[in-house]
């Protein structure tokens, strides 16, 4: 009965392109051929740029990749030896790639937390809604790709860096640090507080990377029907009550949406030190067939991050029609 129930669903994905049968002519199907073609640039795009390099990245993981001036390059098979290579020979992938997960679970956890909390506030009416509401969305146009060029190229910047930095030093005092060591030394659980002030050392990561879901979260919470607020408020909810009754969980299947977004977006930064370690060793040591490796096993993780986050957060929540 399960295997007929996903035969099913698959002929029904078919049947809402292919006029002349029920699916097609329903309700969903016009929608999903609407979104269809919404996404049709990308799909066209990533075929046209982005199947190719794959397919031949994917190749040269299991080859020792040699460059040949005027010719291009040449294979020679080698297997999984570069899988090992990455895995047990390399001293910083493993290292770094643990690192980079921890900080990319906190992170994740963090970012989800402040852009709910952000896109609840920004819902409500007050004066100034609209420029708050731009000032909230402008890291992510910062950090679309000019101010990370700043960041780690300018030396203006760089001087400046390490001016702050210096500032902060000749203080001789740094609050986190202070306030943790006082936490720990008065028998307060220090693994929990480690997390809690390894987010607020990265808060300024955290808010620039919260732009896109701010918006998500912000049209879920003006999608829910005002009516409901009214009947709870008849009914003598508090406003703490309609929150985790009506707000949360009218809004909590977009934490997939958002989950999803930023695990990738984590992964994908330009400051993460896998992908740096992975340039250096495609662009300076030219081992391209290691770094093919390196990358599909990076990529691999991700998706295992997705599909875990995906699964547990699907059992979670339920959806509302």
């Amino acid at each position: 009965m399960n295997n007929k129930h996903w035969y099913d669903s698959i002929l029904d994905a078919f049947r809402i392109y292919i006029p002349g049968n029920n699916v097609y002519r329903t309700m969903r199907a016009r929608s999903a051929r609407t979104g269809t073609w919404f996404i049709l640039p990308f799909i066209i795009g990533f075929l046209i740029f982005m199947a190719k390099p794959m397919v031949e990245s994917f190749v040269m993981s299991f080859n020792d990749v040699k460059l040949i001036p005027g010719e291009g390059y040449e294979l020679t098979p080698v297997g999984i030896n570069n899988y090992k290579h990455a895995l047990m020979v390399d001293p910083e992938y493993n290292t770094l790639l643990v690192e980079e997960i921890g900080q990319m679970a906190i992170n994740t956890i963090a970012t989800l937390v402040v852009s709910f909390v952000v896109a609840v506030i920004l819902n409500q009416e007050f004066k100034g809604r609209t420029l708050a509401r731009a000032i909230f969305f402008l890291p992510v146009i910062l950090s679309s790709g000019v101010l990370p060029g700043i960041e780690h190229e300018n030396e203006f910047y760089d001087m400046m860096s390490g001016l702050a930095q210096s500032v902060e030093e000749s203080g001789g005092v740094d609050l986190s640090a202070s306030l943790q060591n006082l936490l720990q030394v008065s028998g307060v659980g220090g693994s929990v507080f480690e997390v809690v002030f390894t987010m607020i050392d990265s808060i300024y990561d955290i808010v620039m990377a919260s732009g896109i879901q701010i918006i998500v979260f912000l049209s879920g919470l003006q999608a829910i029907s005002p009516s409901l607020y009214e009947a709870a408020d008849v009914e003598g909810c508090s406003a703490w009550e309609s929150f985790w009754k009506i707000t949360f969980p009218m809004v909590s299947p977009l934490l997939l949406v958002n989950c999803i977004y930023t695990i990738i977006d984590f992964f994908m930064k330009n400051d993460n030190k896998v992908m740096e370690l992975i340039y250096d060793i495609t662009y300076q040591d030219m081992k391209f067939g290691i770094s093919a490796a390196m990358s599909w096993i990076y990529f691999a993780i991700a998706l295992a991050f997705i599909g875990i986050s995906s699964f547990i957060i699907s059992k979670a929540v339920k959806s509302y029609e």
